[in-house]
């Protein structure tokens, strides 16, 4: 362990949450706008992305749901308020615009059967379905794939252990523009918001 490390686990962070009965997998925001070279919001890799097709397909092996999750405006960001207002880039997402960005990349594209969750801020449970559809279906447990790190799977997480589930985080599944921001909300979910692990720790404890 770092300083740093010690430093948290003496005041008592990063205590363990353990996996619930039933899980789901999260992808949140895997759209062509963050895998695309040429889009404005392009991150620079997709490695994040290959974690998950391999998460998604360890889930469906094991009969795990999977819900998505893309950013949807109505005409001139009329919904998405301030947060709107303050990133430009997130009018590639408004509806009608002819844009292809906002649609799920393909390698880790829906199946028949699959809940694509529509929303227009940084949080998949802020002004969308998702806490009632997991109570629903008894879902206890949220492993998170997705980006952006430092934005939306960071909000996600919060509001995850906010609502009651376990937020399981998947170190390779998540990605950010830069390591700096992707490095440091990593290790701020793990000690106070919920649990990250790596994939294949993952995969393994879904094929359970």
């Amino acid at each position: 362990m770092t300083e740093l490390d010690d430093d948290y686990a003496g005041a008592g962070f990063g205590r363990p949450l353990d996996w619930g009965e039933k899980p789901a997998v999260l992808l949140i925001d895997m759209v062509r706008a963050y895998f695309e070279p040429d889009a404005e919001l392009y991150m620079g890799n997709r490695d994040c992305l290959d974690s998950a097709a391999r998460v998604v397909s360890a889930a469906r092996a094991a009969g795990v749901p999977v819900i998505y999750t893309r950013v949807v405006y109505g005409p001139g960001g009329i919904d998405g308020g301030l947060f709107f207002k303050k990133v430009g880039a997130l009018r590639h997402f408004v509806s009608g615009s002819g844009s292809d960005l906002g649609e799920i990349m393909p390698d880790v594209a829906p199946e028949a059967g699959d809940l694509v969750i529509t929303k227009q801020y940084a949080s998949a449970f802020f002004g969308t379905t998702l806490t009632a559809t997991l109570a629903a279906n008894r879902i206890d447990t949220l492993v998170i794939c997705g980006v952006s790190t430092s934005g939306c799977v960071r909000a996600t997480a919060v509001d995850a252990i906010s609502n009651g589930y376990v937020p399981i985080v998947v170190r390779q599944g998540v990605g950010d523009r830069d390591p700096r921001p992707h490095e440091a909300n990593l290790f701020d979910i793990a000690a106070k918001y919920g649990e990250v692990w790596d994939e294949p720790a993952v995969t393994e404890r879904l094929a359970r």
